[in-house]
This record gives structure tokens, C-alpha cells and sequence, in this order.
């Protein structure tokens, strides 16, 4: 899937770029429940999804009062 073909924003997550959009679309997570059910590793581990990524969907979660899995 080219990143052209990505949506800049998927369900209510905050927008983090569309290959780490990409990936998360690629391993089926559209919402921050479906982020916050993961580890911060698991999501490092997909290509497209880096350290800028995990800080805004940290920060996302930490709005609505959670975090990662782990």
C-alpha cells in the first residue's frame, strides 16, 4: 500500500504522519482503545511508526487519562 493511498487521520487518532498511519492501519488499529492495548515496543517494532509517532499518540492517551500496555 503506497502512503499516497492513506488517509492523513484514521478513526480518532491524532494525526502522525501517513507511514505510521500506514502501519497501524496495516495491524488493524483504528482508535486510541486499539493503541492503548498495545506496547510502546509493539508499536516502535512497525515500520513507519517512530519516536515522533509514539509521543503524539502518548500524549493523545494521556488527554483521555491512559497510556500504553506497557
Amino acid at each position: 500500500m503506497s502512503t499516497r493511498d492513506v488517509p492523513a487521520r484514521i478513526g480518532d487518532l491524532p494525526s502522525i504522519g501517513r507511514p505510521a498511519t500506514s502501519a497501524l492501519l496495516l495491524a488493524g488499529i483504528t482508535t486510541l482503545d486499539e493503541v492503548a492495548a498495545r506496547g510502546r515496543r509493539e508499536l516502535l517494532a512497525m515500520h513507519g511508526v517512530g519516536p515522533r509517532a509514539i509521543r503524539i499518540l502518548a500524549d493523545a492517551l494521556a488527554e483521555r487519562g491512559t497510556t500504553f500496555a506497557d
